[in-house]
């Protein structure tokens, strides 16, 4: 068997295994993927959209996102403007409620039918807590979209909190595989984000996890990632991929080349057949206006609207008008409740 017909093997089993059965793809499998050359991109793309039409259906749900306090943490994480630790130009700013509700009316009025709140800490103390307690409330209470928070590593008690005032999903992302992590993270282990995410599941709130893509993980690695994600059964999965940040020890790394950002999403997808994939921070940079459009064909039914916690996106509008281009419908808050 020529290499051109091992690659067109590989194409042939994943449609039968994941397409046609619905399984996801396993570790090994996701490597012969991700090893795929440029000549089988369009058809790895058009294999994950397939996949993704077939087992979540057109929908695209879109969110936005809200820095509640930003800043000043103290752990370690490489890829972070926010960490304390570097000489990065974010500096520490907190948001009042009041904010947070108008941005929550400017999300909702985009058709977005999620608001994430987010703060740059390890894990919330009695002050973050009471105010995200202030804050959901009032947005609750002004405007109809489902709110979900990223508050970093929790105690039971504080998920527990977080049921009671309504959140609907946790965030917390793993960021890279297990065995690349301590090359990312040394302040705390890769096992604490785990705990975390188990505990909000077993809690019945609403799992996202993700992470980074080009933090110079290997290819082997970024499968690994995809076949942990999908161990852990998140309900959304965010895509990140690195815009390197000044001051951060990532900064100097290259930016990841759009191909290979785009066969990482069609290899995620057919490891996660069911999960919503969301566009998240570092498309723009990585993959361009074109680029978008290549991975809301190839398997992402999910995308942050507008800007991120310390960089810019794309307009919303620009988002909203491409779903209606491609004849994506958005999907209806009543339908995520």
């Amino acid at each position: 068997m020529t290499a051109i017909d091992a690659e067109v093997e590989v194409l042939r089993r994943a449609r039968e295994q994941v397409l046609d059965n619905g399984v996801g793809l396993g570790r090994a499998e996701l490597i012969d993927v991700l090893r795929l050359g440029d000549e089988h991109l369009d058809a790895l793309l058009e294999l994950a959209h397939e996949v993704r039409m077939r087992w979540c259906g057109p929908e695209v749900e879109v969110e936005g996102i809200i820095s509640l306090k930003t800043g000043g943490c103290p752990e370690d994480c490489h890829f972070c403007s926010q960490s304390g630790q570097f000489s990065s130009p974010v500096r520490t700013a907190w948001l009042d409620v009041p904010s947070l509700v108008e941005a929550a009316k400017q999300t909702a009025k985009t058709g977005a039918t999620e608001f994430c709140i987010v703060a740059a800490v390890r894990g919330p103390d009695e002050r973050l807590m009471a105010q995200v307690a202030e804050g959901v409330k009032a947005i609750r209470d002004a405007v109809d979209i489902n709110v979900a928070c990223s508050l970093g590593m929790l105690t039971q008690s504080q998920v527990d909190e977080l049921v009671a005032i309504g959140v609907h999903r946790y965030n917390h992302n793993l960021e890279t595989a297990r065995s690349h992590f301590d090359q990312v993270v040394t302040t705390h282990t890769w096992q604490e984000r785990w705990d975390t995410l188990r505990m909000v599941a077993e809690a019945g709130m609403e799992v996202c996890c993700g992470g980074i893509i080009g933090m110079g993980e290997t290819l082997e690695q970024r499968a690994e990632f995809a076949a942990e994600l999908a161990e852990l059964n998140p309900d959304e999965v965010p895509m990140n991929f690195l815009n390197p940040r000044p001051g951060t020890p990532f900064g100097d790394l290259p930016v990841m080349a759009g191909k290979d950002a785009l066969r990482t999403i069609a290899a995620f997808r057919l490891a996660m057949p069911r999960t919503i994939l969301r566009f998240a921070g570092g498309r723009e940079l990585t993959l361009g206006d074109l680029g978008a459009r290549q991975g809301m064909l190839g398997g992402i039914n999910a995308v942050i609207v507008g800007n991120y916690l310390t960089t810019l996106g794309r307009p919303a509008e620009s988002d909203i008008d491409l779903l209606a281009e491609l004849k994506m419908p958005i999907k209806a808050l009543s339908a995520t409740l």
